[in-house]
């Protein structure tokens, strides 16, 4: 993840924001954000709900924190894209397989997850073994990579085969909470280092976590009764 935060001069009270008349910033060391001048950056959406800026530099901001005159930017960068890309590229051709095996992690880890899927809280069969539980861990595995894949290029968390809307209710309805995430986000980083240990990094590493908080993110702000 890149964090950049920025000091707003020039802001008035309103409910609306203003052009940029200033920026400073303080970005990690190595982030590349350390010279940025106000003309890099611009507002891309002005409303009630919040702001949203544009950035000349390669990177696609995902989320923008206001704190006071203070804003926390999250960046998905260009370069932690590539590591994304490349190891889904080499992974895609075994999901089958390592699906389950992301899905066996989870309840290695935390065997009551079992308890949160229908098909399998009263059923006796074998983890391995159930027929349902493979072909909803391939679809849940594709469907995470996939979104990480594509969040530079769509600007945001994405899915294909349903809506944000669907998955938010449904892990509502279950009761999926935060440490359930958390096991899960645990669970997917050992499954990509372990299938792909000759290119793994910490860049790489975090560069799947920040995808899979940005997806985590947008599914709970759909997480509604």
């Amino acid at each position: 993840m890149t964090a950049l935060t920025i000091f707003c001069t020039g802001i008035s009270k309103s409910t609306y924001w203003p052009p940029l008349r200033s920026v400073s910033a303080e970005g990690n060391s190595g982030s590349g954000f350390s010279n940025l001048r106000s003309t890099e950056l611009s507002w891309v959406r002005r409303n009630e709900s919040g702001c949203g800026l544009g950035c000349r530099i390669p990177r696609i901001i995902t989320s923008v924190e206001k704190k006071g005159r203070t804003l926390q930017v999250t960046a998905f960068t260009e370069e932690q894209e590539a590591l994304v890309v490349k190891s889904w590229s080499s992974m895609k051709k075994n999901a089958g397989e390592l699906g389950l095996k992301f899905f066996l992690r989870i309840f290695e880890i935390a065997p009551s997850a079992k308890n949160l899927f229908s098909f399998l809280k009263d059923s006796d069969v074998p983890l391995e073994q159930n027929p349902k539980l493979k072909p909803h861990a391939v679809t849940v595995f594709v469907m995470t990579c996939e979104s990480a894949v594509q969040l530079r290029k769509v600007g945001k968390a994405s899915v294909k085969e349903s809506s944000l809307i669907d998955l938010g209710a449904t892990h509502f309805k279950y009761g999926v909470a935060d440490e359930h995430f958390e096991v899960t986000k645990y669970a997917l980083l050992e499954i990509i280092k372990e299938a792909v240990p000759e290119m793994w990094s910490p860049e790489m590493k975090n560069a799947w976590g920040e995808a899979y908080d940005q997806l985590v993110a947008a599914i709970k702000k759909e997480m509604k009764p």
